[in-house]
C-alpha cells in the first residue's frame, strides 16, 4: 500500500511532498477513532523494548532524527508511528527561511536524499510555544487514561536539536546555543548540539575542540546550576578525522558529555550508484542520507564508541532501513537508533518493522 503512496507523492517536489503527507496525517489524525486505529495499526506491542538511556525511560529504541519535524507541528501524529522519541530541530534563536529552493532532492536508486535546508525554523520562541501545548496536551492525555483505568504506555521522548543562526559569527555560536538551551529547557527532555550540518557556512569548524569545549563548557556550566540538569549530547559529522574523533572522545570525558548522536549527513558521494552521481551533480552542494551513507556511520559509529570505552551512550542514525540496519549499530555499541530518510522510503510502518525484528 505504501509503495503506492510513495509513488504517488514523488511525482512532487520532495519538500512540497514532506509537507504533504505529513498536513494529510495530521488532519486523519483529527478524528479520533481513526487516530486510535492508525496507532493500533503501526505502534510496537513489545513492551519488552523499553530501555532507560540517558536517566530516560523510552517505550521502543526507534526515534525520528532532526530535521523531519523542525518545528515541533506533528508529535501527535509521530507519536501515533510509535516512534519511542522524536528530535525536534534544528532550533535557532531567531526564525530563519533556511536555503534557496529548491533544497531537498531524491535519489531513489540508492533510496537517498540530498538536502541543503539550511536550519529552516521559525524560531525558538514559536517553538517552545508549541512545545508547552504538547506538554499540556500529555498531561491532558495521562489523565483521561488515568480515569479510564488504562495501561500507562509511557509517553513520547523529545530531544531538542539545537544550533546557530546563519548570521551568527562562530566567535559568538555559544551565546545562540545558550538561547536555546535556555529557552526549551522546560519542554524538552534531552539536548542535541548541533555543529555537524553541512549547509550553513562554516559550522563544522565548530567540532574543532577549542570551539567545542566553549559551547558545550558553557552548557555544562549553566546545566549544572538546575536542580535538575537535562541530559546534553553532541551530534557529529561522519566526515571526521580519526584525530578530530580523538579530540570529541577526550572532550566528552573531560566536560561529562552525556551522549554522542552519530552522525550527520556526509558532504561525500563515494558511495553513489553511477545513476545517482549524475543526478546528484545537478542537485549540488548539500548532505547525503539513505543507504549509502550506512558504512561511513557505521564506522565512525564504531570509532567513537572505541575511543570513548563505551563510556558515552550513542544514538546511531544514517542507513537505517530494516531490523538488520539497526542491529548492526547496537552491535557496533548503540543505546537507541534514528530513523529519517529510511522512514520516506518505507513508510509508517518502519518502527514497529524494526522493533519486530529486534525482538526476534
Amino acid at each position: 500500500m505504501y509503495s503506492l503512496i510513495r509513488k504517488c507523492l514523488f511525482f512532487f517536489d520532495a519538500e512540497r511532498a514532506h509537507y504533504l503527507s505529513m498536513n494529510s496525517l495530521r488532519f486523519i489524525c483529527s478524528i479520533p477513532p481513526i487516530k486510535k486505529i492508525i496507532g493500533a495499526a503501526f505502534t510496537p506491542k513489545e513492551t519488552s523494548l523499553e530501555t532507560k538511556q540517558f536517566g530516560l525511560s523510552f517505550k521502543n529504541p526507534v526515534g525520528l532524527g532532526a530535521g523531519f519535524d523542525k518545528n515541533a507541528a506533528y508529535l501527535r501524529e509521530l507519536e501515533t508511528l510509535g516512534f519511542g522519541f522524536v528530535e525536534i530541530g534544528t532550533v535557532t534563536p531567531l526564525p530563519q527561511a533556511g536555503n534557496e529552493k529548491p533544497r531537498l532532492f531524491r535519489l531513489p536508486a540508492d533510496k537517498a536524499l540530498i538536502n541543503r535546508m539550511g536550519f529552516n525554523n521559525e524560531g525558538v520562541k514559536v517553538i517552545r510555544e508549541r512545545l508547552e501545548r504538547w506538554k499540556e496536551y500529555n498531561k491532558g492525555k495521562g489523565m483521561r487514561d488515568k480515569g479510564r483505568g488504562t495501561r500507562d504506555e509511557g509517553k513520547m521522548i523529545i530531544g531538542g536539536n539545537i544550533g546557530k543562526n546563519k548570521v551568527t559569527p562562530n566567535e559568538d555560536a555559544w551565546k545562540d546555543y545558550e538561547i536555546c538551551f535556555n529557552a526549551l529547557f522546560d519542554v524538552v527532555d534531552y539536548f542535541v548540539v548541533n555543529v555537524s550540518s553541512p549547509n550553513t557556512p562554516g559550522l563544522r569548524a565548530l567540532q574543532d575542540k577549542d570551539s567545542l569545549l566553549k559551547i558545550l563548557g558553557n552548557l555544562q556550566e549553566n546545566n549544572s546550576k538546575r536542580p535538575q540538569p537535562k541530559p546534553i549530547l553532541l551530534k557529529i559529522a561522519p566526515d571526521l578525522t580519526d584525530g578530530q574523533l580523538q579530540d570529541i572522545a577526550d572532550l566528552a570525558a573531560e566536560i561529562k558529555l552525556d551522549g554522542i548522536v552519530s552522525s550527520n549527513t556526509t558532504i561525500s558521494r563515494e558511495n553513489l550508484s553511477e545513476a545517482s552521481k549524475d543526478q546528484a551533480e545537478k542537485f549540488g552542494m548539500g548532505g547525503l542520507s539513505g543507504k549509502p551513507l550506512k558504512t561511513a556511520s557505521d564506522n565512525i559509529l564504531e570509532k567513537i564508541t572505541r575511543l570513548t570505552d563505551g563510556k558515552v551512550p550513542v544514538i546511531a542514525s544514517g542507513g537505517i532501513f530494516t531490523g538488520k540496519d539497526a542491529a548492526d549499530k547496537f552491535n557496533r555499541g548503540a543505546v537507541l537508533v534514528q530513523v529519517w530518510t529510511g522512514f520516506i522510503y518505507e513508510g509508517p510502518g518502519i518502527v514497529k518493522k524494526i522493533c519486530k525484528a529486534i525482538k526476534a
